[in-house]
């Protein structure tokens, strides 16, 4: 196992523009969910699940892998993810107030199951860890198709990887061991990205596991193991970069666990008070990863506090023309409920 100092420095090669779009995308995605719970405490959405404080380690993920071409098969709380890789607030929006047009699934599914089929995003479950064994699949397709010369393995309008993501809490599940076995086993190009914030609901880490980190466990599955900091944008980028490189070069799977926090309660049917103290919410407040990275850019002379805060009215204006548009689509009809279940010939 390596830790995140010990693999190069990708994000040196970064340039300005990129690292910039980064941070736009975490700040959008924390205005949109901020306004997420507004909508779930004012009674217009029945549910909501955060991603405040995983900005990072999600935006960071997007941009190293092949954006839109890569398999992602992302968890319930890969809000920044999805807008990185090209979903758009409204999408997120219409799917929260189930409107018609949710582009995830008309209206159909739980908030945040992401999905776009140009993006190559697969939706998942409610039930957590069932997506890994199908991130699984996908690799061993992808290698399949390698192995017997269907793509050229530098064939970038291809995919080339799987990357799925899930909480600690994940990998208590049977899912997970069976999808890193077949990922290890069979050398698989698949990264399982960890957002490991410590609590699975309720439950702290050290209750899940005896082991201080998830990826000590990479090596009885035979794959790579890495721990970075997942509040660090660029060490985040570093640590992702290279599973990506060792995946595209043949080099079999990496479980790549981010050491982040939620500073919100699990989702808006939870009470995290219950659980953990307001002394050390506040504590990881203080680590804010959009507080991080606009610190950095500024310290790099790469924006300046005028420049972060136009960023950030421009991501709320974002936010309300997406609320705007959003209300004013249509429900679904109450016939539609009884089909698009199962395909039939007419099914595209």
């Amino acid at each position: 196992m390596t830790t995140a100092a010990e693999t190069r420095s990708y994000a040196a090669q970064l340039t300005r523009d990129t690292l910039i779009e980064m941070y736009r995308f975490m700040v959008v995605s924390r205005r949109l969910d901020e306004r997420a719970w507004a909508l779930h405490r004012q009674g217009k959405i029945a549910f909501h699940i955060s991603a405040i404080g995983h900005e990072a380690c999600q935006v960071a993920a997007a941009y190293a892998i092949n954006r839109g071409v890569d398999y992602v098969f992302p968890y319930y709380r890969d809000l920044t993810l999805a807008l990185a890789l090209g979903s758009a607030p409204q999408d997120f929006l219409l799917g929260a107030f189930g409107k018609a047009t949710d582009p995830y699934s008309g209206g159909r599914q739980m908030p945040s199951h992401f999905s776009s089929r140009a993006l190559n995003i697969v939706s998942g479950s409610s039930s957590v860890a069932t997506q890994i064994p199908h991130a699984a699949g996908a690799a061993f397709a992808i290698k399949y198709r390698l192995q017997r010369g269907l793509q050229a393995p530098d064939d970038a309008t291809q995919p080339r990887l799987a990357l799925t993501c899930i909480g600690e809490g994940s990998t208590s599940q049977g899912e997970w061991y069976e999808a890193m076995n077949w990922a290890g086993v069979h050398r698989l190009p698949f990264i399982c990205l960890v957002q490991n914030n410590y609590y699975a609901i309720s439950v702290p880490y050290d209750q899940q596991s005896a082991l201080p980190n998830v990826a000590d466990r990479a090596p009885a599955f035979g794959v790579h193991g890495v721990v970075f900091d997942g509040n660090d944008v660029l060490a985040s980028y570093d640590a992702l970069r290279a599973a990506v490189e060792r995946a595209y070069r043949g080099e079999g799977a990496t479980l790549a666990e981010a050491k982040t926090y939620r500073p919100v309660p699990h989702s808006s049917d939870d009470d995290d008070r219950s659980y953990r103290t307001r002394e050390e919410v506040e504590e990881w407040k203080r680590k804010d990863p959009i507080l991080r990275f606009g610190s950095t850019l500024m310290e790099r002379g790469l924006l300046r506090q005028d420049d972060l805060n136009a960023i950030d009215a421009q991501a709320r204006a974002e936010v309300d023309a997406a609320l705007r548009d959003t209300l004013a689509a249509p429900d679904p009809a109450p016939e539609d409920a009884l089909g698009a279940v199962y395909a039939t010939e007419d099914t595209p």
